[in-house]
């Protein structure tokens, strides 16, 4: 089946909650925070979010180390806080995607403290563990010594995220810890994963973004168990939620979209793409990138392979552009204002569906040398607070060269004042939109000057040599 319709018009918006906004004062973004600013999303033209995990966790990797994937972590707020965001999402037309993190756990989730224990249990299989504490884990990240149980767990990424049993494409007949996909253990970890699942789709998530969507099966050559684990998650989609997608950080559109993903990212690993054409010069990969002022980049070379993947895909799924993430350098990292305008305007106009990183809209800039803060390490500086107070409490309405009025917006909480102003000595006229919803302005002081709200568009009219300070009420 095609892709969902509404895919095509997406734009994705991600939202990095501890660091988008904090509605109670203890320093963490939160739930209510993404709320409160669903009409600032929807301003900016976003129709999706896609939210970072938000589920009960130590945070030892910002959220990626789940400890229970059926409850919010209370940091964030409630279970209720989350469908009350999906639902308050949907009256504006926009769709939330959780992000689902199916290749490992926390070391603190029920299943893997289960699992360590000496005795056999229902969770036992869940993980992979080697026979022996001895034993090598064969070209695999193990830690050792952990539990009371007689053997070492693979890991998925850092040492605290011990890896999911979906078992070995090939098993190594020298380790019969290696299980084959259609084993017990790893049959029990897919009906779990699709049981998370239907239950957020269940109460409202539009979809979900993919973790490591390729490292589920262990030594898999040519990624084909891998391909029929996502082929049969998408036969549920097909069959039961229709209206749902998957997105896969996975970076190779031509497997992903053949393994069932509605959309891939090309990303800055797996496809020479996205470093080419985006990673600015001095960066840890050294790239010099095509969208730099200094114009010694290539464009050619990544975009004939984006075409290879384009032509081999678009007639089933969609390539994702996305202007950074929580992972890679922030699009400001190296570029100027004008610089970042010029990419985000290819983000925005190659086929696919885009997706903004928080931030990258207003030019957030990227702090570097940052101590390390939630696993972040060398990511931390781009995952810094929103810049709500000091970024967005001035904002141009109204501003063209050699042209009169000015018009714009000031914000302090929910308070909304748009000033207006006409320093010429003749009458003038100016369309503009304010973020946020239709509404009306209440004149707070000044004389010369009438502004009204049609639809989503204002006009002012000024006479010559006045203003007009006007609360905005929605």
């Amino acid at each position: 089946m095609k892709a969902p319709a509404w895919l095509s018009t997406a734009v994705f918006y991600q939202v990095y909650p501890q660091s988008f906004y904090d509605t109670n004062g203890d320093g963490i973004g939160d739930l209510p925070g993404v709320i409160e600013k669903l009409d600032y999303i929807r301003w900016l033209g976003c129709n999706a979010i896609w939210l970072n995990p938000c589920f009960v966790s130590p945070f030892l990797d910002a959220g990626y180390d789940v400890a229970d994937y059926y409850h919010v972590a209370p940091r964030y707020g409630t279970d209720a806080d989350l469908l009350r965001l999906f639902a308050a999402a949907r009256a504006r037309g926009i769709r939330v995607f959780l992000d689902l993190v199916p290749g490992h756990t926390s070391v603190a989730h029920p299943w893997f403290k289960a699992s360590c224990r000496h005795q056999r249990n229902r969770y036992s299989d869940y993980y992979i563990w080697t026979s022996d504490i001895w034993d090598d884990a064969r070209g695999l990240r193990a830690v050792n010594g952990y539990a009371e149980r007689r053997g070492n767990f693979v890991t998925n990424f850092f040492w605290c995220q011990p890896a999911l049993n979906y078992g070995f494409g090939t098993p190594d007949p020298a380790a019969p810890w290696q299980q084959p996909t259609g084993a017990p253990g790893p049959r029990a970890v897919r009906a779990e994963i699709k049981k998370i699942m239907r239950h957020w789709l269940d109460h409202g998530a539009a979809g979900f973004r993919v973790d490591m969507a390729d490292s589920l099966v262990k030594n898999d050559p040519g990624l084909r168990e891998t391909n029929k684990l996502w082929q049969d998650m998408r036969a549920m989609l097909d069959r039961d939620y229709p209206d749902a997608a998957l997105v896969s950080e996975w970076s190779y559109p031509i497997n992903a979209i053949r393994a069932g993903f509605h959309m891939d990212f090309v990303a800055q690993f797996n496809v020479p793409i996205f470093n080419p054409l985006f990673r600015a010069p001095g960066d840890a990969w050294g790239t010099r990138a095509y969208f730099n002022a200094r114009g010694e980049g290539d464009a050619a070379a990544p975009l004939d392979e984006y075409l290879r993947h384009y032509r081999a895909t678009k007639a089933r799924g969609y390539i994702c552009f996305q202007s950074a993430n929580h992972d890679m350098a922030r699009m400001s990292a190296g570029r100027t204002p004008r610089e970042i305008e010029v990419a985000m305007a290819f983000i925005l106009t190659m086929p696919g569906v885009p997706f903004i990183y928080y931030g990258d809209e207003i030019g957030l800039r990227m702090p570097h040398g940052l101590a390390s803060k939630e696993g972040g390490y060398q990511r931390t500086g781009t995952r810094t607070p929103m810049q709500w107070s000091a970024a967005g409490n001035f904002v141009p309405l109204f501003l063209r060269p050699h042209t009169y009025p000015l018009i714009f917006l000031r914000r302090t909480g929910r308070t909304r004042i748009v000033v207006a102003l006409n320093p010429a000595n003749r009458p003038v006229r100016a369309s503009f939109t304010v973020p946020g919803a239709p509404g009306s302005a209440e004149l707070l002081l000044g004389r010369g000057v009438s502004i009204a709200c049609r639809n989503t568009t204002w006009t002012a009219h000024l006479q010559g040599v006045s203003y007009g300070i006007f609360a905005v009420r929605h």
